[in-house]
């Protein structure tokens, strides 16, 4: 009984690990961007490694950096990444009434895993899913994530001194590509920038720290946005 439950969780794990690798090769660039980004913001190779192992979270490590890089305070960082990842807590409860039940433990530990991508590949598969097959996906992103952010890093040192001060402009830049093309898709979207840029103007012209008036300016553009539409429907 014991020996099937253990070849039960193995052949979850390597089906996890193979339904993981599309994943991990997605996670190559973006990962590798960002250690080269955490470089030129200051960070050493210690604290943008082990941001990727303690956060594990694309938008809000990229996020953070920017913050840092403008001075912001440690509770500002903590409450806007709280903030941008909330959705995490509807995502693991939802792939929570998919997969066996097992121990809290073990579910503690995949739901640190729970990513939009790891998220959506589960999510999607068909079937009940095991702790083993969990255990197998989040660990192959996972480990490509903190690997090639390392990577990233190490390679920003072979890049001359003007190319690494540059890419610190890449990192606004690519927050405006992520904005475009769903500002596109949405104009609800492209109302939410706008109102939350006009926000961020005003505390700041108030003179709120920038931390604050980013954090203040992402929750009363979200209420007001989500308000608004809630208004519409009702109508």
């Amino acid at each position: 009984m014991v020996e099937a439950s253990v070849a039960n969780n193995y052949s979850g794990f390597v089906d996890g690990l193979k339904g993981g690798i599309s994943i991990a090769v997605g996670y190559m660039p973006v990962a590798l961007t960002f250690g080269l980004l955490a470089r030129t913001t200051g960070l050493t190779l210690y604290e943008a490694v082990l941001m990727s192992v303690l956060v594990f979270a694309g938008a809000a490590q990229y996020i953070t950096l920017s913050l840092i890089a403008i001075g912001t305070g440690a509770f500002e960082i903590i409450f806007t990444i709280f903030i941008v990842n909330i959705r995490h807590l509807l995502m693991s409860a939802s792939i929570n009434e998919k997969v066996e039940e097992d121990t809290p433990w073990k579910k503690a530990v995949y739901a640190f895993g729970i990513t939009d991508e790891t998220f959506t590949v589960s999510a999607t598969k068909a079937g009940k899913l095991t702790t083993g097959y969990m255990f197998g996906l989040c660990f192959i992103s996972y480990s490509s994530w903190v690997l090639f952010t390392g990577g990233g890093y190490i390679a920003g040192a072979t890049l001359p001194g003007v190319v690494q001060q540059g890419m610190s402009v890449a990192l606004y830049a690519m927050f405006i590509g992520l904005l475009i093309p769903s500002a596109k898709k949405s104009r609800k979207v492209l109302f939410l920038a706008g109102l939350a840029a006009l926000f961020n103007s005003l505390l700041t012209f108030a003179q709120f720290s920038t931390g604050w008036a980013i954090v203040l300016a992402t929750l009363l553009s979200s209420i007001l946005v989500e308000w608004r539409g809630g208004r519409a429907r009702n109508e």
